[in-house]
């Protein structure tokens, strides 16, 4: 029978203890194979186009780039990666925001070492993965009213790489709309705008708001 080969980790968090801690907890693990830490997001995007990880364990509070931003980038850059974060934080906002920008997990860090280790093999064989308190957290943020009507639904077609909400963003953005605005339009926080507005750059590749617009109206 043929050995399945180890699944690629790389680690990213600011805390050194933190992080050494969780690459040596990995390391452990017969079917895992830690393949570099990073301390910040844009560290952890280099790496991962170096080292071609199958799953990035990604902090979201981080300087420089922090998590959200970064697994926006990784899903254009390293598309083979799944990011599975893992934080203290486990409100609506942060959730939303990571999963927008495409992360395939979400454990907080009072996650036990099982779980842990069953959420790395849960991701990298393509499987969702919530610990039971961001279970709870999805299904509420769900079951919120909504806007009856989306005002991207003309861009859909032509930008299908982007989620339904960034190409509602996208399409305030060419109404001229601020991040203020958007967030009052879509009933989200300023802050879930503009982690929209990074993903959909990364995504579009493009750097500010009226590249965006301009290739919106083409």
């Amino acid at each position: 029978m043929r050995e399945e080969p180890p699944i690629r980790v790389l680690v990213a968090d600011d805390q050194a203890i933190v992080r050494e801690g969780l690459a040596t907890v990995l390391a452990l693990l017969p079917d895992v194979e830690v393949v570099g830490t990073a301390a910040d997001g844009e560290e952890a995007v280099a790496l991962a186009v170096q080292r071609h990880p199958d799953v990035v364990l990604m902090d979201l509070r981080m300087p420089r780039l922090d998590g959200v931003a970064a697994t926006a980038r990784l899903v254009v850059d390293v598309p083979s990666a799944a990011v599975l974060v893992l934080t203290t934080f486990a409100d609506d906002e942060s959730i939303v925001a990571a999963l927008t920008a495409g992360a395939k997990g979400y454990l907080t860090k009072d996650a036990g070492r099982a779980e842990l280790a069953a959420a790395v093999r849960s991701v990298a064989r393509g499987q969702a993965i919530f610990s039971a308190e961001v279970g709870a957290t999805i299904v509420d943020s769900l079951t919120r009213p909504r806007p009856t009507t989306s005002p991207g639904e003309g861009l859909a077609a032509r930008f299908p790489r982007l989620t339904r909400r960034e190409i509602d963003v996208l399409a305030l953005l060419v109404e001229g709309c601020t991040n203020a605005e958007i967030a009052e339009r879509l009933f989200v926080e300023v802050s879930t705008v503009k982690t929209h507005v990074i993903a959909l750059f990364a995504k579009l590749g493009v750097r500010d708001r009226r590249a965006a617009v301009a290739l919106a109206r083409r």
